[in-house]
């Protein structure tokens, strides 16, 4: 981030990310240089998002996203395709250490250069065994189970398929997004909805849907 002359635009496709910005830029000295110069010169450049969410948190970095309509890597990566040329100044992608191929593998076909930089890493909650045991316990099987990310499915799913033991079909799965349901059907679990797009109204709309054809 202190170097913009370096890179063409930023891609941001997870708000964990810019929550890691947000800490570095905590430390005085770097805050003090991103608010006298760093951000206005990055303000230049294109800022490419995925989603509402990561879009609001540039924002309050004080930088203005373009593409959170996209909603998912691929279409996300269509639309800096239809903007970049090829062999331009590299875009700078902040993200995590599970990243999916498929926005850098899209702009490497299309020769538009991107460097990848993991400021963030995705780990199991040290509770989340303990947390998915209370639930079942105290409220019995759930009608639907709701997935954010494949690395949700990673590390969620084992521990349901274990409570749920021979009642698992009776749950509607959701993903907020294809990948998220490509990672749910990878593990061999039926996806009852898929939201059209990354937002809480429509997620909740493909579960009410779900749910009301289970009971009709």
């Amino acid at each position: 981030l202190s170097q913009p002359e370096c890179y063409g635009g930023l891609v941001f496709t997870s708000p964990r990310a810019l929550e890691a910005i947000k800490i570095c830029l905590k430390e005085n000295t770097k805050n003090e240089a991103w608010l006298k110069s760093l951000k206005q010169r990055w303000k230049t450049k294109p800022v490419y998002v995925v989603g509402k969410a990561t879009a609001s948190q540039v924002e309050e970095i004080g930088l203005i996203p373009q593409g959170e309509k996209s909603g998912n890597a691929e279409k996300l990566a269509e639309y800096i395709c239809s903007r970049e040329k090829p062999n331009s100044s590299a875009l700078l992608f902040p993200c995590g250490a599970l990243k999916r191929e498929v926005l850098p593998t899209a702009l490497r076909e299309k020769g538009i250069p991107l460097e990848s930089v993991t400021v963030y890493q995705t780990t199991q909650h040290t509770d989340l065994r303990e947390s998915l045991s209370s639930y079942f316990s105290h409220q019995g099987i759930p009608a639907s189970v709701v997935f954010f990310s494949p690395s949700g499915v990673k590390f969620c799913l084992q521990h349901i398929q274990k409570l749920s033991g021979d009642f698992l079909n009776h749950i509607k799965f959701a993903a907020i997004g294809p990948t998220t349901a490509e990672a749910l059907e990878a593990a061999g679990i039926p996806v009852a909805c898929t939201a059209e797009s990354p937002t809480p109204q429509d997620l909740a709309a493909g579960i009410q849907k779900a749910l009301h054809a289970q009971n009709c």
